[in-house]
């Protein structure tokens, strides 16, 4: 019978724009490696021109010494300077990484301890896990009524009101068993409906009725789903 609770509830709710970078802020800038190039470039012409105003009595060899020279500084400049730029960019990326690495390893092992636990109380609360079975079971029978529209069935089922004893045994188990916000949620959303359902059942109204009980169903779902209690209640 408990097998046609969920079955039951599914029949009763069948009835930016990309930005762009700006040209001349791009041209206005060059890498290190051309920079260095240009300049060396320009020292050459310059050099030259030095030598053509220089006098015949002044010695021909000393400029193009020194020009050869600075042109080795300029191009040795160029191609070290970049790589041990990039050097200390890898070294601070592996830093960072290792650092990712790390806290997502200990995020790893929190979860992994939390789940245990959680198993752990699972795994020993079979007397809790009994009351929430009866709730399957009662919301089970309660469904056939109201599909039936045997409002008497099924007001003798719930007990009337959200005192009755099921529902108490239900709250205890929800309370033991209900960890985070979301499972919270589910519960005081459980018993909202449950008051909702008792009382158009009362009221003999088969519409409302239906509503809270697909409302119920689903929060009893969601809950099970989020507490880890997947496969173990039946009918659900």
């Amino acid at each position: 019978m408990a097998t046609s609770f969920l079955s039951t509830a599914n029949t009763f709710h069948s009835s930016t724009p990309s930005s762009s970078s700006s040209s001349s802020s791009s041209s206005s800038s060059s890498p290190p490696l051309l920079r260095s190039r240009f300049s060396c470039l320009n020292y050459r012409n310059n050099a030259r021109r030095l030598v053509i105003c220089k006098g015949n009595n002044d010695p021909p060899s000393q400029i193009p010494t020194l020009t050869k020279r600075s042109l080795s500084i300029c191009f040795i400049s160029s191609f070290i300077f970049p790589l041990v730029g990039q050097g200390f960019s890898d070294a601070n990326a592996a830093i960072l990484e290792a650092d990712d690495d790390e806290e997502l390893l200990e995020k790893v092992k929190k979860d992994r301890k939390k789940r245990l636990e959680r198993q752990g109380v699972i795994s020993s609360a079979n007397k809790e896990k009994g009351y929430l079975q009866e709730v399957v079971y009662k919301l089970s029978k309660v469904g056939q009524a109201i599909d039936n529209n045997d409002f008497s069935t099924a007001s003798s089922v719930l007990g009337g009101s959200n005192d009755a004893d099921w529902v108490r045994n239900a709250n205890l188990a929800f309370n033991k068993l209900s960890s985070s916000p979301e499972e919270k949620s589910e519960v005081d959303a459980f018993n909202s409906s449950l008051a909702s359902l008792i009382s158009s059942v009362t009221q003999n109204d088969v519409q409302s009725s239906k509503t809270a009980f697909v409302a119920l169903a689903s929060a009893l779902e969601k809950w099970t789903a989020l507490a880890g209690l997947v496969g173990q209640l039946k009918g659900l």
